[in-house]
Parts: structure tokens; C-alpha cells; sequence
């Protein structure tokens, strides 16, 4: 065995440690020296690189796969049926994952439709034509952008129920982009401004992601809401 082989044979037996020996997940670690960062490192790695497949490892078998292929130990099973396993493992996954997707997305879609119809009616609030819905915090009489433009804004973007999923206010540092290059809700929503002003915004799903969502923060089908400053066109 390599030096590089035993280095990371002693990673897993000791990551393989650490969770037999730890009962909750998310313990505190001790990290000090390249050695012990890099090993935590790797470890990230892979465990963000399987994710998706948390809930249908063996995690005393994955360890065990990776000590006896370090060591040289040859299979118990053909790798041709450990491979035909391992695909029907992630096809079983992804269909687990494609019902999810679903059924969150219809439950989405109901409760955005219920706060769109509720909303329309508050005061304040205007709909455009598309079903955007706005509402003036603060007016200005500046130039409004056009669809080719870039703006500089400060934004703040939460789910129906409040969870923030982006803030360019909690980077602390205004976002710049094209009014084009974003969803279509927040481009037509900056082209009914004024430099200067801020507005609250109410996306559809349908001018928001859709039914694809945007990552883990939002899922599929969402109403997104967005206080939104315009402080330049560039």
C-alpha cells in the first residue's frame, strides 16, 4: 500500500470512528493543521458529492468498501453486480426524489395561489396584467430602467412564509445586474421603477422558477416576495 493509500485509509477508519463514536450528528470537531482541516476537507467532499443519497447508504459498508478497495481485498460480489446495485440504489433515489418534488410542488402552488388571491385585495397593492403584484414602500422620481439595462439594487428575497432565501442586505453589499438576465417577476418589477425607490414585489410561481424551484431553498412551484431598492442605473 501507497503512503498516499494508508494517508487516506487512516482518514475513513477515523471519520468511521468519529460516527460510531459520536451520537448526534453536527458534534463539535477539533480541526488544527493542514492534516486534520484537509482530512475534514475530503471528508465534506464526498459526503456533499453523496447527498442525495443520505437516506439509502450503509455507512458501515461504504467505509468498509473503501478500507478493503485501500487494502487490496478483493470482492465478495462481482464489481459488474456491485455497480448493477448501486445504479438501481440511485434510480430508487431519484424516483423517491421525483415524488417529492411533486407533491411539494402542488402543495406550493395552492398556498401561493391562496396568498396571491388574499393579497390582491390588501391595500396598497396594485396587479399588473402578467399577475405581478406590487407594493410602493417608498416613491421616487428618478429614471426608471429599460429591459437592456443594469441596475445596482439593494433586495431582499423571502418565501410566503416569511424564510429568506437572499439578501444582498445581509452580504452588505448592493447586487448589479442585467434587468434581463433575471427571473422575468423581478425584471418587469425593476422597469416599473424609479431610482431611488423601494418596492415589494409578489411573484407567481410562473414569473418566478416554476415548477423546477431554484435549488434547496426553493422549491418547486413557490411565490417568492422581494423588497427590492433601486439605488442605479449603470
Amino acid at each position: 500500500m501507497t503512503h498516499y493509500h494508508k494517508f487516506f485509509l487512516v482518514v475513513f477508519l477515523s471519520v468511521l470512528y468519529a460516527c460510531e463514536a459520536t451520537d448526534e450528528p453536527g458534534a463539535p470537531v477539533s480541526l488544527e493543521g493542514d492534516e486534520e482541516m484537509g482530512t475534514y476537507g475530503f471528508g465534506r467532499e464526498i459526503g456533499n458529492s453523496m447527498f442525495a443519497m443520505k437516506d439509502h447508504l450503509e455507512l458501515e459498508k461504504l467505509f468498509r468498501g473503501i478500507e478493503d478497495a485501500l487494502n487490496g481485498v478483493e470482492s465478495p460480489v462481482p464489481m459488474s453486480e456491485l455497480g448493477q446495485a448501486g445504479q438501481r440504489l440511485v434510480q430508487r433515489a431519484e424516483e423517491e426524489q421525483r415524488i417529492r418534488m411533486e407533491e411539494s410542488g402542488v402543495e406550493n402552488a395552492a398556498e401561493g395561489e391562496a396568498f396571491l388571491e388574499a393579497n390582491a385585495v390588501a391595500e396598497g397593492v396594485t396587479v399588473t396584467d402578467s399577475g405581478l403584484q406590487y407594493e410602493i414602500l417608498e416613491e421616487a422620481t428618478g429614471p426608471k430602467p429599460e429591459s437592456t439595462s443594469q441596475v445596482r439594487v439593494h433586495y431582499r428575497g423571502t418565501l410566503i412564509d416569511g424564510t429568506e432565501f437572499d439578501s444582498s442586505y445581509s452580504r452588505g453589499e448592493p447586487a448589479t445586474f442585467g434587468v434581463g438576465g433575471v427571473i422575468p417577476g423581478f425584471g418587469e418589477g425593476l422597469q416599473l421603477m424609479s431610482v431611488g425607490s423601494k418596492y415589494r414585489f409578489f411573484i407567481p410561481s410562473d414569473l418566478a422558477y416554476g415548477a423546477n424551484g431554484a435549488g434547496g431553498a426553493i422549491g418547486p412551484n413557490s411565490t417568492l416576495i422581494f423588497e427590492l431598492e433601486l439605488l442605479e442605473i449603470l
